[in-house]
C-alpha cells in the first residue's frame, strides 16, 4: 500500500484519500495528489552570480541606509552566517551584520565572501 504524503499545509502524518483528493482531518485541507510533489528550492544567487547557500558568509557590495538607525552599512561590511528565506517578500536574506546585528538583506546587494 502506497504511503499518503503529509499535509502541505500543516505537515499533518495522518491525510487519507477521498475519491481523488488527499484530506487532512487536522486542519480539513484538500488537495489533489499531484499537488502533493514537493516544489524545488529556489535558487538565490549573489549580486555576481554565485549561488548562495546558507551558512555562507557575504560582504555588502554597496552603501546601504539602515533604517532606524543614524548610521550606514559600508561597503565590504561582512554578514556572517545567513540563512535564505526566499518566501519572505523582498529580502531573501537573514544574517547577522558585524556592528548592526540581525538584519535581512537582498541577494542583490551582497557577494559571496
Amino acid at each position: 500500500m502506497p504511503e499518503t504524503p503529509a499535509c502541505p499545509k500543516c505537515e499533518s502524518e495522518y491525510a487519507y484519500e477521498m475519491g481523488s483528493l488527499l484530506v487532512c482531518p487536522e486542519c480539513a485541507h484538500e488537495w489533489s495528489p499531484e499537488e502533493s510533489q514537493p516544489e524545488p528550492q529556489k535558487i538565490i544567487r549573489d549580486a555576481v552570480g554565485n549561488i548562495l547557500s546558507d551558512g555562507d558568509t557575504v560582504t555588502i557590495v554597496k552603501d546601504l541606509k539602515v533604517k532606524g538607525s543614524s548610521g550606514s552599512l559600508k561597503v565590504g561590511t561582512k554578514a556572517t552566517n545567513i540563512r535564505l528565506v526566499p518566501e519572505n517578500g523582498d529580502h531573501d536574506i537573514d544574517a547577522k551584520v558585524e556592528g548592526f546585528g540581525p538584519m535581512m538583506l537582498k541577494s542583490s546587494v551582497v557577494k559571496k565572501a
